[in-house]
């Protein structure tokens, strides 16, 4: 994989109201994390494909999951 693909610090900024508040423990990066959802879809791989460096597949998978369940 070359470089990984993030989201810049305008676009988080313009979308962190949008986020969920946390309870209980914090939460990994919402950056890569979110990252991570976008390289996914974009480039129609299954979850379990995603590059390591975006964290967990399980936890990508979840929290695209729970957060598309809140629209």
């Amino acid at each position: 994989m070359t470089e990984m693909f993030l989201l810049t610090e305008d676009q988080m900024a313009r979308i962190s109201p949008f986020f969920p508040l946390s309870h209980g423990k914090p939460r990994v990066d919402d950056r890569r994390i979110l990252s991570g959802i976008v390289y996914v879809i974009r480039n129609g791989l299954m979850w379990r494909d995603a590059p390591v460096s975006y964290g967990p597949h399980k936890t990508i998978y979840n929290r695209f999951i729970r957060w598309s369940r809140m629209v």
